[in-house]
């Protein structure tokens, strides 16, 4: 069984940054990717940033340029680091790991954007 646990939301102001951290524990093999998507308020669940075992990348692009996402492999850690943040990003997190073939979700934190 594996369990992920993220951390690091809260309310944040426009143009501020948040770091959002998400640790998997439990029967961990091989980690195959790693990924945070984010659901708004009435909005479907949408891939922010994925991020494979060989460390190949990919964004949305509505994040672009604001957000990077990276990996600590001896700690079974993904990182979101967020940057000029907008109203508009403001959703809850969920961070998605892929193991040995099946997928993990942790259960969401919450990011506010707002002044």
């Amino acid at each position: 069984q594996v369990q992920l646990v993220e951390s690091g939301g809260g309310l944040v102001q426009p143009g501020g940054s948040l770091r959002l951290s998400c640790a998997a524990s439990g029967s961990i093999f091989s980690i195959y990717s790693m990924a945070w998507y984010r659901q708004a308020p009435g909005k479907q669940r949408e891939l922010v940033a994925a991020i494979t075992s060989g460390g190949s990348t990919n964004y949305a692009d509505s994040v672009k340029g604001r957000f990077t996402i990276s990996r600590d492999n001896a700690k079974n850690t993904v990182y979101l680091q967020m940057n000029s943040l907008k109203p508009e990003d403001t959703a809850v997190y969920y961070c998605k790991y892929v193991i040995g073939g099946a997928t993990y979700w942790g259960k969401g934190t919450l990011v506010t954007v707002s002044s």
